[in-house]
């Protein structure tokens, strides 16, 4: 396995959740501010490492594995610090949709690579239009746990709700593009006598 430049940047955003968690935690009044600023961060290396990845001509299977995973753990963490802290309906329904979607989707992901067909479900326009989405809305609420930065909740939590649905924009475009391969594998495992596991109950109830 070689470690590239994208691959470093990509392993970096990994490597800031532990970091950003433990100073979240610390009792200093400017805490929040670093956080979002290390969540900036992660973000920047988030377009730098795709970017660097095409332009030198270094993009990997590895990287290609590695970075949806980075995106989606440092995503997924700072929501759970956010909610923690601030455990509001609206905050707290959209990180679910947020964080649910993303192991709904990368659990499609990993099952239509096993079968050959994970070019179907790659990441889409609108994929990336969610992300920046998402991106900007944990920073600006990252930033109103702040005292002097309250004013920017709101704009953050309607910012976070807007994320939630073009999440679920997003998850309803993959799985149209991935039902008639779902119904395909389906119909192979009837064909070939594996009959599907609620078959097997409804014969046992019979």
């Amino acid at each position: 396995m070689e470690l590239n430049l994208p691959t470093w940047l990509t392993l970096m955003r990994i490597a800031l959740i532990p970091v950003m968690v433990a100073i979240f935690y610390l009792p200093w009044a400017w805490t929040h501010i670093l956080c979002a600023v290390i969540f900036s961060i992660a973000g920047i290396t988030d377009w730098l490492d795709g970017y660097l990845a095409r332009r030198l001509n270094q993009t990997t299977r590895f990287g290609a594995f590695l970075d949806p995973v980075a995106d989606k753990l440092m995503v997924c963490v700072a929501l759970v610090l956010i909610v923690q802290a601030d455990p509001t309906p609206y905050v707290a329904i959209s990180s679910a949709i947020i964080i649910g979607r993303e192991i709904t989707i990368t659990s499609l992901r990993e099952w239509m690579a096993q079968i050959g067909q994970r070019g179907k479900v790659e990441v889409s326009s609108l994929g990336k239009w969610k992300t920046t989405v998402q991106i900007t809305a944990i920073i600006i609420l990252l930033m109103s746990l702040d005292q002097a930065m309250q004013p920017l909740k709101t704009p953050g939590q309607v910012l976070l709700l807007v994320a939630a649905i073009l999440t679920l924009w997003s998850m309803i475009l993959y799985l149209r593009v991935a039902m008639p391969v779902l119904k395909n594998e389906g119909d192979q495992l009837t064909k070939n006598g594996d009959i599907p596991i609620m078959h097997h109950f409804k014969d046992m109830r019979e």
